[in-house]
């Protein structure tokens, strides 16, 4: 079978492989979709017509494309499965990648910066494995980087067409003197016929990185206009072109860009490792007013003594308006001292005098010493367990203040409570006494009743019935005393 590149070979077979369609056309040759009838596998079948075949030149830069690119074995390089001639034809069978090139996905639109980053990343360590080898792709453009998202997590990148890599080639040109790549992404070395390493594919990755940020590449127009813009143009600013990319992108771009090789990044790695860098998103500034110090909040039982809600260190003012009079005031409320604290164990307040022993107001557990019942127990409302600030309660050696809003009233109550348990406890003290006494006198002479009705019990301590004060000796007084009237009348 002869063939024309030129030619649709869709629906016919060459070799073991059968043409399904066109995946793409170039200047020298068609990129077919083909299966493998042997192995049964999808492959990409390069093909070159006979007619540039015959010549010598073009059959060496065949073979050495299809020798260069199976002595890379690299994750981001296309793979070469089979080579050869067939009816007149030269053909390379390689990896069919399910996706699109990177030209398709720029569309003349920015990119997104972090997604571009990605994408050329692996770009970049592919071309540093090349030239690491000592050979020079020479033909790196987005039409050439294939990218797809079914074979990882994320989009995978492979270059493709080796056609013009060389190893340590000076320039590239037929033997007739014509330019052999593309002018677009050429670097100036390139454009000259100069010798040529891998910062002249470092240059191209440069253009690449400025048509992802951009939309487009750095010089345009036609033939003429990009390489003279290549030879001696300064390339346009990334950060006017996208407002939103920070202005130190373009000193990256430029130095990628540098028409004296030497100035250039040391690899195509760091010079997107640089991109990603000048790209990253910026801290957020300080939202603090000027002349104003952020403030650290502490957590409770740190720092500092924590206030209850409402008061403030200091002297604090009197009773609030409307406020009555002897009505207690709510703890927090200014002109009202916080509860005082009360140590785990103890019920007294360092610097207060501890109540007498067998006193009657004994303070219970959590309770201080004088604090009438319904108050608000002390260490509560938030109060640091250091105690209250200073400047805060009465003097040392006192208790809550009795005045307006000190629970006036209540302390009242208890002291006429405790008035009238002294005087009936020393009532019946008395009459006990007396009894005693007379019995001491009368001997065993039982004594008359001038009336039959029983005498009343006299109740001895506080209404409750319970004993509120400790007595002296090993037995308990009775709890009542029988009354006898006496026969005088």
């Amino acid at each position: 079978m002869t063939g024309d590149v030129s030619g649709d070979l869709t629906g016919r077979r060459l070799g073991n492989y059968r043409i399904d369609g066109v995946l793409g056309r170039g200047g020298m040759s068609v990129m077919y979709r083909a299966t493998d009838v042997r192995l049964g596998r999808k492959v990409a079948l390069k093909v070159i017509g006979e007619h540039l075949g015959a010549d010598a030149e073009f059959r060496e830069r065949f073979v050495d494309e299809a020798r260069n690119t199976s002595a890379i074995d690299h994750a981001n390089i296309v793979p070469l499965y089979d080579f050869g001639e067939l009816d007149g034809m030269l053909y390379i069978a390689m990896r069919l990648v399910d996706g699109s090139d990177l030209a398709s996905l720029i569309g003349g639109e920015p990119m997104k910066p972090q997604r571009a980053v990605g994408l050329l990343d692996q770009v970049a360590d592919a071309l540093d494995t090349l030239h690491n080898r000592g050979l020079v792709h020479l033909d790196v453009k987005p039409a050439n980087v294939l990218v797809t998202s079914r074979e990882s997590a994320r989009e995978h990148v492979y270059i493709a067409d080796f056609g013009l890599t060389r190893r340590g080639t000076t320039g590239h040109r037929t033997r007739g003197g014509d330019f052999l790549g593309s002018p677009t992404y050429a670097a100036p070395e390139h454009l000259r016929g100069e010798p040529l390493d891998g910062r002249t594919d470092q240059y191209a990755l440069a253009c690449m990185l400025y048509a992802c940020l951009t939309g487009g590449p750095p010089f345009r127009g036609d033939v003429q206009a990009v390489i003279k813009g290549h030879l001696g143009g300064e390339p346009p600013s990334v950060s006017q072109a996208v407002p939103a990319l920070p202005p130190v992108v373009d000193d990256v771009v430029r130095k990628g860009l540098a028409k004296n090789a030497a100035d250039r990044y040391e690899s195509c790695v760091a010079l997107i490792s640089a991109a990603r860098e000048a790209l990253q998103p910026r801290p957020a500034l300080s939202t603090t007013m000027p002349g104003r110090r952020p403030v650290a909040v502490g957590q409770h039982g740190e720092g500092k003594p924590v206030h209850t809600y409402g008061q403030q260190p200091g002297p604090q003012p009197g009773p609030q308006p409307g406020q009555q009079p002897g009505q207690p005031a709510q703890p927090g409320q200014p002109g009202q001292p916080g509860p005082q604290h009360v140590q785990p164990g103890f019920g007294q307040q360092p610097g207060h005098p501890a109540p007498p022993p067998g006193g009657f107001a004994q303070p219970g557990p959590h309770q201080q010493y004088g604090t009438a019942p319904g108050m608000q127990p002390p260490g509560m409302g938030g109060m640091h367990p250091q105690g209250p600030p200073p400047g805060f309660g009465g003097p040392p050696g006192y208790g809550p203040p009795g005045g307006p809003g000190g629970g006036g009233k209540r302390g009242k109550a208890w002291i006429a409570w405790l008035l009238a348990a002294v005087v009936v406890v020393g009532g019946g003290v008395t009459a006990l006494l007396l009894l005693l006494g007379g019995d001491e006198q009368g001997g065993d002479q039982p004594a008359t009743t001038s009336s039959s009705t029983p005498a009343p019990d006299i109740p001895v301590g506080p209404g409750t019935g319970e004993p509120t004060a400790q007595q002296s000796g090993d037995n308990p007084p009775p709890t009542s005393i029988p009354v006898v009237p006496g026969s005088g009348g």
